[in-house]
């Protein structure tokens, strides 16, 4: 009977010991949260690139997860003490396949956390609220001293003169962004080239002639190269004319979700001006919640 008791005190024993040893090992296993992202106005990336969640933490970035889709909401499970501990959220876009661990220079939204939520906005990016800018329509790429009487054909975002001199209302963009200047054909939108300096030449002319070179404003005038779907020379008189924010590098033919400026391009040609209006509806927004 002693033997029997004395069993049962061992086995006792050691079955305290193994409960006790482990708790230790789950209490060594970070328990996870749940991080919602309720979004709107985000557009798909193709196939090449994805959008990407970042907390930050004591000051440096961690990942909440990446996602393709832009349906909402979407839930990411996160390291809960991470997750408390966190003071903003971060969005960027990153490569599909993407080896680097650390965000890329292109963040589009962000916001502070206030209690668990955060308000997230585009204000990363730039600050907008006071964007505005004009153009007119000339085509100098084509002139000999003199002018052809075609300035329907082109585009020029600025004020005319000899030079035309800059008329852009636009913040400076950080890393991972540039601007964009779009007249939309029949076929769909034709971009007049990327800049981040307004005052001087875009970064190509995909549809100018070459007998002059254009002015030092971005634009473009629309004689060579049309696109299918297009008719060259293009009347621009009449079309919707847009400034997009681009990501840096770019895989899409299309104007990008952020469009700060748009216009209509009306019936006069230069001298008259055109404005372009502030567009902030197009920028995305949204609600992070822990």
């Amino acid at each position: 009977m002693i033997k029997k008791m004395i069993f049962s005190v061992l086995a006792l024993s050691a079955l305290l010991v193994s409960c006790s040893s482990d708790d230790d090992v789950n209490n060594n296993v970070p328990s996870t949260s749940n991080l919602t992202l309720n979004l709107s106005g985000l557009e798909s990336l193709g196939n090449d690139y994805v959008y990407e969640g970042w907390i930050i933490v004591d000051g440096s970035p961690v990942s909440t997860g990446t996602f393709s889709s832009v349906t909402f909401p979407q839930t990411f499970s996160v390291n809960s003490t991470q997750l408390n501990s966190a003071t903003t959220f971060v969005l960027s876009i990153e490569p599909a396949n993407d080896a680097d661990p650390a965000p890329a220079a292109t963040k589009i939204l962000a916001g502070d956390f206030t209690g668990d939520s955060a308000n997230v906005n585009t204000g990363i990016v730039g600050d907008f609220l006071t964007a505005e800018g004009t153009f007119f329509l000339r085509t100098p790429t084509d002139e000999t001293g003199m002018n052809n009487g075609n300035d329907e054909n082109g585009i020029w975002f600025g004020t005319p003169g000899a030079p035309p001199t800059t008329n852009f209302i636009l913040p400076t963009l950080p890393e991972g962004w540039v601007y964009e200047g779009w007249v939309v054909g029949d076929s769909g939108p034709l971009t007049t080239g990327t800049f981040n300096m307004f005052d001087t030449v875009d970064d190509a002319a995909p549809f100018s002639e070459t007998i002059q070179p254009g002015p030092p404003v971005p634009g473009e005038d629309f004689f060579l190269n049309a696109p299918v779907g297009e008719t060259f020379p293009l009347d621009v008189r009449n079309r919707t004319v847009v400034i997009s924010v681009e990501p840096v590098p770019d895989n899409s033919p299309a104007p990008f979700a952020l469009k700060p400026l748009v216009g209509t391009a009306g019936d006069t040609t230069a001298p008259a001006t055109h404005n372009l209006s502030l567009n902030l509806a197009s920028f995305p927004t949204g609600m992070v919640n822990r």
